[in-house]
């Protein structure tokens, strides 16, 4: 993955017109795109990925803003494009309203399940966090999965700072209770992680 002063350059000249520097752009954050796509869309994550892209190039030379603002503009176009997806299969569930009054807003993002999340098998770690309610998903996937600052990944969602900071601790609390998460951990504190099947517990 490129670094954001590396990718900078390659913005600027897609933004011109430049192919080889659009590509650099995909290579670099199709990876997080189609991970917060699968969690989205499920299978359809390819095709709304490229749905994406394909609006990204037809749009790009009208963006003006650095590589954070282009991830967070990058990032709305997959979360719109997925939500036109879920319509038409007609499955976007609800939104609970969240409280951000709770004390449980102050709490830190970063917890055991965040740990885990990022050294499990990939696709092992996207069909748990697609268990968890939307926005919950959604959160845990901007924040933790493809590093979105809170004020990036509430941009994205169209939510308050602190609504995406409480979706995001009770994504990675449930996440944390669940047993696989927990026999993967305990595992792992005993050396014998690779002993623990994914499957196990489904």
């Amino acid at each position: 993955m490129f670094e954001d002063d590396e990718l900078a350059a390659s913005l600027k000249m897609a933004v011109a017109g430049d192919e080889e520097g659009f590509a650099v752009l995909w290579r670099s954050l199709q990876p997080a795109v189609l991970r917060y796509l699968r969690v989205v869309v499920g299978d359809a994550a390819e095709d709304v990925a490229s749905e994406t892209w394909l609006q990204a190039a037809r749009d790009l030379r009208g963006f003006d803003g650095g590589v954070p603002a282009f991830r967070v503009w990058l990032f709305r176009i997959a979360r719109h494009r997925g939500i036109d997806e879920l319509r038409r299969r007609g499955r976007r569930r609800e939104e609970p309203t969240e409280s951000i009054e709770e004390q449980a807003a102050q709490s830190p993002v970063r917890d055991v399940a965040a740990e885990v999340l990022e050294e499990m098998d990939t696709a092992w770690a996207l069909e748990l966090i697609a268990t968890l309610p939307q926005h919950q998903a959604e959160a845990v996937m901007l924040r933790v999965v493809a590093g979105l600052d809170v004020g990036s990944a509430a941009e994205v969602l169209g939510k308050r700072a602190g609504t995406v900071r409480v979706a995001t601790m009770r994504g990675l609390r449930r996440l944390a209770a669940d047993p696989r998460v927990r026999a993967w951990e305990g595992a792992a504190g005993t050396g014998s992680a690779a002993a623990v099947s994914p499957a196990e517990g489904m």
